[in-house]
């Protein structure tokens, strides 16, 4: 069985996207051969990315090649119009269902992207096995927060954490089952 992996950079204060939803701020921090968080050493433990509809966009709109192209791509989505011909499948129905049986697959985990409503749906229907946070060292003061509408309690054991260049800190996460 597959586990779901989020792997995702947040400001200090809790927030992963600015408040018209841009993740411009992460410019600053650019994953670069010397320093990538262990960006290489986590995708290749992925085979599947998951995002959610205003991830996607806000991605393709900011200036970098698009970085999943190995990865099979899922893109969660209320905007049945959002469209391409890249070969991204689209989850807009039973979303808790059908990340449920992509996770029943075989071959390696899947990436959770973001964004914030898809990270809650899934935190609140216990499908997100870790957690991979990188705290960029800046305060957003508003926008999209990491955990919005969580309904439940849940636990977790730190599996590591490190320290990067810029003052960006890495912890890993796995939930107690």
């Amino acid at each position: 069985m597959k586990k779901i992996k989020l792997y995702i950079a947040a400001s200090i204060d809790g927030y992963i996207a600015g408040q018209s939803g841009d993740m411009d701020w992460l410019i600053e921090f650019p994953f670069t051969p010397k320093e990538n968080y262990q960006h290489d050493n986590f995708t290749e433990t992925v085979d599947t990315v998951l995002m959610g509809g205003r991830t996607y966009l806000e991605i393709i709109t900011m200036p970098i090649v698009w970085p999943y192209n190995d990865k099979k791509t899922y893109i969660v989505t209320r905007n049945t119009m959002l469209k391409n011909n890249k070969g991204y499948q689209y989850i807009t129905k039973d979303v808790v269902g059908t990340v449920a049986r992509l996770k029943e697959g075989d071959g390696k985990d899947i990436w959770l992207v973001g964004g914030g409503e898809l990270i809650a749906l899934l935190l609140n229907n216990e499908l997100i096995d870790e957690m991979i946070i990188n705290y960029i060292p800046i305060t957003l003061g508003t926008g999209t927060r990491l955990f919005q509408d969580c309904s439940k309690e849940y636990f977790w054991t730190l599996k590591e954490a490190k320290t990067f260049s810029e003052n960006v800190h890495q912890v890993s996460y796995c939930i107690n089952k």
